[in-house]
């Protein structure tokens, strides 16, 4: 139990305020969380529920026009929230406590070397020399698995592909060995193999190194994989939190069960994906009662007037809904014997398909497109074909740089192609290379 180790890092009670047009938005709302030595703790809510800025109070990187107004932030003895300046967070930002954004490309140099950035990494917060933090860069581009690191650190970003930039923002995320690794959307912007490869990658940097990692995601299927605990955001508070498994299977608070039911099930067709109705409060204005109410179609008129406090509802998972008071329960019933609707059910067998009309509508045979000329072509699509009946939804999947955009842009004429026909309404419509 994560009880049992040590706290690396605890905020109590935070509060966030932005200044906006002469008016303040509250965007974090009296947080607290405790992180244990070698754990993985993920947070999770829609866009706007204050993740994201909640964890810039570990770092000292809120907008100019935010400020902690409220709680504290504990590490290492020493209160974050009392550091103001950049010579304050000297030897905790990036050294301490360090950073994974969404874009590599935001947070990379476009004219600097990716091994140079590394290098400037390892000598502002570990103090080596030149060629020191020259031999522990080509050791962090080796741990995140870049082939070739002594020549590929001679490369710029634009070198790279999303997902080897993304490696290389981990390496440079490293490279001062820090005790707490802050990921924010780290694979947001990946297809489905990349972002395995870059979960699993971070898996093993953790154990490796021995991290405490908080990972910001929306992604529920990530949290599953990799949380040991995970808090639920919504309207800048923590509104459950707990052990993944339990949280998950046994949700308590009404926005975590929609926020369940809202991951869609594969193989169930023909059923509309649940959607949460209404929006998050106006952060702009006091929030009394549940800030869930408005759109929990289930709520109890005391989710409109008090605001429910925190409770118990198991060692280690706590929720903040009035559904655990032991009058709703007694007139309810239990909400802990909720258990989440085919949380880990097989996928429905898929109904037999039958086109809505005889004659395709879009045709392509054999699509051949090639880029570049003599003996440096790339083959990018090679002999694909396939139907396109009208009023049919057609999917293209693949990893990235299958040819799937590729093949889109020549249907609609914007590139030439090589080889085969692209049929609209039985007339042929692509061209070929001149």
């Amino acid at each position: 139990m994560a009880d049992n180790r040590n706290i690396v890092l605890s905020a109590k009670d935070i509060e966030v305020k932005f200044r906006v047009r002469d008016n303040y938005l509250t965007a974090i709302r009296g947080v607290s969380l405790d992180l244990y030595e070698g754990e993985t703790f993920a947070i999770v809510g829609e866009s706007g529920s204050g993740k994201s800025v909640f964890t810039k109070t570990f770092t000292g990187m809120l907008e100019s026009n935010g400020s902690i107004t409220n709680g504290s932030v504990m590490f290492e003895g020493k209160d974050l929230t009392k550091l103001k300046t950049d010579k304050d967070w000297e030897g905790i930002r990036g050294a301490k406590i360090s950073t994974i954004f969404q874009d590599p490309m935001t947070c990379m140099n476009p004219t600097t070397q990716v091994g140079k950035q590394i290098v400037e990494s390892i000598k502002l917060h570990r103090h080596l020399s030149r060629q020191e933090a020259k031999e522990e860069a080509i050791k962090c581009l080796k741990q995140v698995n870049i082939p070739n690191p002594e020549e590929r650190a001679k490369q710029y970003p634009h070198e790279f592909s999303g997902g080897m930039r993304q490696r290389i923002v981990i390496a440079t995320a490293i490279a001062a060995d820090p005790e707490v690794l802050i990921c924010d959307e780290p694979t947001t912007a990946l297809d489905v193999t990349l972002q395995a490869q870059i979960l699993r990658l971070l898996r093993d940097i953790q154990r490796s190194m021995g991290l405490s990692v908080i990972f910001i995601t929306h992604d529920l299927g990530v949290v599953a994989n990799i949380a040991d605990r995970v808090a639920v955001m919504y309207a800048g508070e923590i509104i459950e939190t707990g052990p993944t498994e339990e949280v998950f299977s046994c949700p308590v608070h009404p926005y975590t069960r929609a926020l369940l039911r809202a991951l869609p099930q594969l193989g169930v067709k023909g059923q509309a994906l649940f959607a949460i109705p209404g929006t998050p409060p106006n952060l702009y204005n006091d929030i009394q009662g549940d800030a869930f109410y408005p759109r929990n179609p289930e709520a109890m008129e005391i989710d409109r007037l008090e605001e429910p406090p925190m409770f118990s509802v198991s060692p280690g998972h706590t929720a903040k809904t009035w559904t655990m008071h032991p009058m709703a329960i007694q007139k309810w019933g239990d909400p802990r014997n909720y258990r989440t609707p085919g949380l880990g059910r097989a996928p429905a067998a898929p109904e037999p398909y039958a086109p809505r009309s005889d004659e395709p509508l879009l045709s392509v045979r054999d699509l051949s497109i090639d880029f570049g000329s003599g003996k440096k072509v790339f083959h990018a699509v090679n002999g694909v074909s396939f139907d396109v009946y009208r009023g049919e939804t057609f999917s293209l999947v693949g990893e990235s740089g299958s040819g799937k955009t590729t093949i889109g842009r020549a249907i609609m004429k914007i590139i030439p192609t090589a080889g085969g026909e692209i049929l609209y309404k039985g007339t042929r419509v692509n061209r070929r290379f001149s």
